[in-house]
């Protein structure tokens, strides 16, 4: 792709995704997501009905009269983005892919994020990192993440998304929102998962293409894999195959939803042709 073609595409993708984090989700971002803890602001003088645990004594004992420690809510947060960028998600048989509406959600969350003035990381993932962005502020850096979540080009087509949460846990020492968007096509990363949950506050956001749950009668049919880069011939006729191509669907979605909700992380589920605006402020508006 040019580097013209590449800018028109980064330029209508922030159009679309500034106006929806400016008129919808600014306001739902402020309201859910608090700050770190609380910070030390100043001291005054005790008040009837102050908590005598925030008795400051040195100051106490220096005026001879009881003060007290005020606090306030640490606003500014960090944002990190998990984006899975393996074979799979350039499936799509509806208007576009699960990368683009990857990439618009991503975007979407990360100008919500500026709008509050926080800083944004991105983390890019196959069965290998791809592509770290540390989190930092700025229109100009989240520019930058939607061209990376544009023009990457992988060096892995495969899924690990143990080793993802692994890298985080080493990478980001201090609370962020993290918000991971994948088709989590992938198991066996609940250990990991619940090491980064106890730390962060974590979202998982499951996107996928309805063929994928649910495949037609189309008789003999040949079907590639992204992630093996193998082709497979399919018997869709078969009742007993469509039953265990949509059972393995809903295997690793059950997994997904169950290993995340048990460990205290929210999820939210869209497909490529559904509006995942109301996803994300049902989501938002519930948590």
């Amino acid at each position: 792709m040019k580097t013209s073609d590449i800018l028109k595409k980064v330029r209508k993708i922030e159009i679309k995704t500034r106006r929806l984090s400016d008129h919808i989700f600014s306001g739902e971002y402020h309201s859910h997501f608090k700050g770190r803890g609380m910070t030390f602001s100043e001291v005054r003088q005790y008040q009837y009905g102050d908590d005598i645990r925030n008795i400051d004594w040195n100051v106490t004992a220096r005026y001879n009269e009881p003060f007290v420690k005020v606090f306030e809510e640490e606003r500014e947060l960090t944002m990190l983005l998990m984006v899975d960028v393996s074979g799979s998600e350039f499936f799509g048989t509806q208007n576009q892919c699960k990368k683009d509406t990857l990439t618009e959600i991503a975007a979407t969350l990360a100008f919500s994020a500026i709008q509050n003035n926080d800083k944004v990381g991105l983390l890019l993932f196959t069965d290998a990192i791809e592509l770290y962005i540390p989190p930092k502020k700025g229109r100009s850096h989240v520019l930058r993440i939607i061209r990376e979540l544009i023009e990457f080009h992988p060096k892995s087509k495969k899924t690990n998304i143990a080793h993802a949460f692994e890298f985080l846990s080493r990478v980001l020492k201090k609370k962020a929102i993290v918000f991971m968007l994948s088709d989590f096509m992938d198991s066996n990363y609940e250990k990991v998962l619940k090491i980064v949950s106890k730390k962060h506050d974590l979202t998982g956001i499951h996107i996928y293409d309805k063929r994928e749950k649910e495949i037609p009668n189309l008789g003999f049919i040949s079907v590639w894999d992204a992630e093996t880069e193998k082709t497979h011939y399919v018997n869709t006729a078969s009742k007993k195959v469509r039953r265990n191509y949509k059972a393995y669907f809903l295997k690793n979605l059950d997994y997904f939803k169950t290993v995340f909700a048990k460990n205290g992380s929210g999820t939210i589920s869209t497909r490529t042709d559904q509006d995942y605006v109301k996803q994300l402020l049902g989501y938002f508006k519930n948590k």
